[in-house]
């Protein structure tokens, strides 16, 4: 039976850091328009990623729920 994306996300959280990291920049070059992404753009993106998640749960940044963020987009767009 595959797993569920929640079942292979929960596993991938259990990952060390740059195990996640380098996870996150298979799935972004998987998922290019282009086949020959820049390498280096993929690992900044990934890096970058794992710097805000950082933040984030060091409490030195607090996110956005993402409804605040969309609904703020909607109505600037009215």
């Amino acid at each position: 039976m595959p797993m569920t994306v929640e079942q292979i996300e929960a596993e991938a959280l259990k990952l060390p850091e740059q195990a996640r990291a380098e996870l996150l920049g298979r799935l972004m070059r998987s998922l290019a328009d282009t086949p020959t992404m820049d390498q280096d753009v993929t690992e900044a993106w990934a890096q970058e990623v794992v710097r805000r998640d950082k933040e984030i749960e060091s409490g030195s940044v607090v996110g956005i729920p993402a409804e605040q963020v969309f609904a703020e987009l909607r109505s600037k767009g009215k």
